[in-house]
């Protein structure tokens, strides 16, 4: 069972960029579609962006195209979400999520907060 941590979360002024990175280990990453999600306060949780198992196709949300780029990394084990042109509307925990043939794997979220 694939073990999956976020990183990279924090505080940014509206304008700004982040880099959230998540690291699996356990499993075979290769295997694994990736995508992060994000739940905002009070908010339920909803996809943001997701990419194949080679990378060769990426999935966004219409809220976050152009300004959130993700990638995956299959020798090192990694997916990252780049994340620029922040607006306070991206305040969320997001959450990093590995599919599988037999189920989703999550991370514990990093939260990420961007004042005005």
């Amino acid at each position: 069972q694939p073990q999956l941590v976020e990183s990279g979360g924090g505080l940014v002024q509206a304008g700004g960029s982040l880099n959230l990175s998540c690291t699996v280990s356990g499993g075979t990453f290769s295997d694994y579609r990736m995508g992060w999600y994000r739940q905002p306060p009070g908010e339920e949780r909803g996809f943001v962006s997701g990419i194949s198992l080679n990378g060769d196709k990426t999935y966004y949300i219409d809220s976050v195209k152009g300004r959130f780029t993700i990638s995956r990394d299959n020798a090192k084990n990694t997916v990252d979400l780049q994340m620029t042109s922040l607006e306070p509307e991206d305040t969320a925990v997001y959450y990093c999520t590995a599919g599988a043939v037999e189920g989703d794997y999550w991370g514990q979220g990093t939260q990420v907060t961007v004042s005005s």
